[in-house]
């Protein structure tokens, strides 16, 4: 059986072994695509989408506007009558002695008494040196500080996901020069180990070109590991449950329509400078709200009462009131120790200090703004020349090589021409992302972060 199987195989032809390998290269091309297309393909709409639902801090941040809408009411505000009610029911057991001025007298002993009474009662303050408005408009004012609070949350977890993202496909850039590089230095293997062959080469190109086969592998395996570190990086701002793998664009394209002058116009749309205004806002509401303790206060008070007594004793035996009640009371402070007037002071400085704050962070935003704006346009302006020159590196790769072939170039030079190669594609790659990097804290200082 194992001969006849030996005949069959030797007498297959050429044509058909052409035919069975092409087939085995479809097949294995097929099952790549396959492998490939069982990977996520993550664009960076899906990566914010999905950080916006599902980022803790920003779930946070919309707890706290929650907390402020549902305390911004005029009830919180004290604006709104209160209303309770009372009910109870005493007994006690007494003895009573008692002498007339006609010489009679009375003596009653361990005789229970019994009392009820119930009653509602509503109070509203009319008038507090105008408390309540300052209160209610504190209300509002904490709301909207909350309100941006959030936007400025998800503003800060949509910038931290597109540097992410961004950093993901430097890496990945990266990741294609080392492998280039071991492409080259795989040829240059190949070239020596053949001249080797015919005694064109010495041990010391052997050696050294083995060793640079083997550093840039274990380069090109570091930098497989930086990949996917910085996936995971990604994944843990999304609050993704669990490490999945995927794949992300290939490319950095950067907006270079930015201005400086419309940055600068539009700083004052800056969440943190919104928050610094509403800030003050607060602080003037917090000095009405404390100066109003030093006005008269009325109050409106109305109800309706019930009492009853059953004694028991003496000439009386049972005791009942009942109706409604109604009555205005004022209060006028009228000394406590300046403690009124030492808290509205305080209140006093501290919306100067929160001006101070706004004013210093206006200079923060104005400096922030112009030395990442010079970092993005001096960055942009070199990108353009460095993409050649990282071609002009590409292409004396390829002649060095080929003189190398033809042993007109020394190893030397093809390893001076690869790492010529090498530093200006990574620093190609790294002048993207910078100007990508600076593009987006342009854009988030202006709250114009694109979503």
């Amino acid at each position: 059986m194992s001969e006849k199987y030996l005949v069959i195989k030797i007498t297959i032809k050429k044509e058909t072994m052409k035919i069975i390998i092409k087939g085995m290269w479809v097949f294995f091309g097929f099952a790549f695509c396959l492998s490939a297309q069982a990977q996520q393909q993550f664009t960076l709409r899906n990566a914010i989408d999905t950080a916006l639902r599902n980022n803790f801090d920003i779930q946070i941040a919309k707890n706290n506007v929650d907390i402020a809408r549902k305390s911004n009411t005029y009830g919180v505000a004290g604006a709104l009558p209160v209303v309770t009610a009372n009910a109870g029911d005493n007994g006690s057991i007494s003895s009573v002695f008692q002498n007339f001025s006609d010489g009679t007298g009375t003596s009653v002993s361990n005789k229970g008494e019994n009392a009820v009474n119930a009653g509602v009662s509503a109070g509203i303050v009319l008038f507090n040196g105008f408390r309540v408005t300052a209160t209610k408009e504190r209300l509002n004012r904490l709301q909207n500080l909350s309100e941006i609070q959030l936007n400025q949350q998800i503003q800060n977890a949509v910038a931290d996901v597109m540097v992410t993202y961004y950093d993901i496909i430097r890496q990945q850039s990266y990741l294609r020069i080392i492998e280039n590089s071991l492409d080259i230095s795989r040829q240059k293997l190949e070239i020596v180990s053949l001249k080797n062959n015919v005694g064109m080469a010495d041990a010391v190109a052997m050696l050294q070109s083995q060793t640079d086969v083997n550093s840039t592998e274990q380069l090109l395996a570091l930098q497989k590991l930086a990949v996917e570190q910085t996936k995971s990086d990604l994944l843990l701002l999304i609050s993704a449950k669990k490490q999945i793998q995927f794949t992300v664009a290939d490319s950095i394209v950067v907006d270079g329509s930015l201005q400086l002058d419309s940055i600068t116009a539009y700083l004052h749309r800056n969440l943190l400078y919104l928050g610094a205004e509403q800030q003050i806002r607060i602080d003037e509401q917090i000095v009405k709200e404390v100066s109003a303790q030093r006005y008269p206060s009325v109050k409106l008070n109305a109800g309706y009462d019930f009492y009853q007594s059953n004694l028991n004793k003496g000439s009386i035996s049972m005791n009942r009131n009942y109706g409604p009640t109604a009555g205005i009371n004022m209060q006028v402070p009228l000394f406590n120790g300046n403690i009124y007037k030492t808290q509205a002071d305080i209140a006093k400085i501290r919306v100067d200090n929160s001006n101070l704050e706004k004013e210093s962070l206006n200079n923060s935003l104005t400096t922030q703004a112009t030395k990442v704006y010079r970092s993005y346009s001096t960055t942009l302006q070199q990108i353009d020349s460095q993409r050649i020159n990282f071609d002009m590196t590409r292409k004396l790769l390829d002649v060095v090589l080929q003189k190398f072939n033809v042993s007109q170039a020394t190893i030397l030079e093809v390893k001076a021409a690869q790492f010529s190669f090498e530093n200006a594609g990574y620093l190609l790659v790294n002048m993207l992302f910078s100007a990508k990097v600076a593009e987006i804290e342009l854009k988030q200082l202006t709250y114009s972060l694109g979503m």
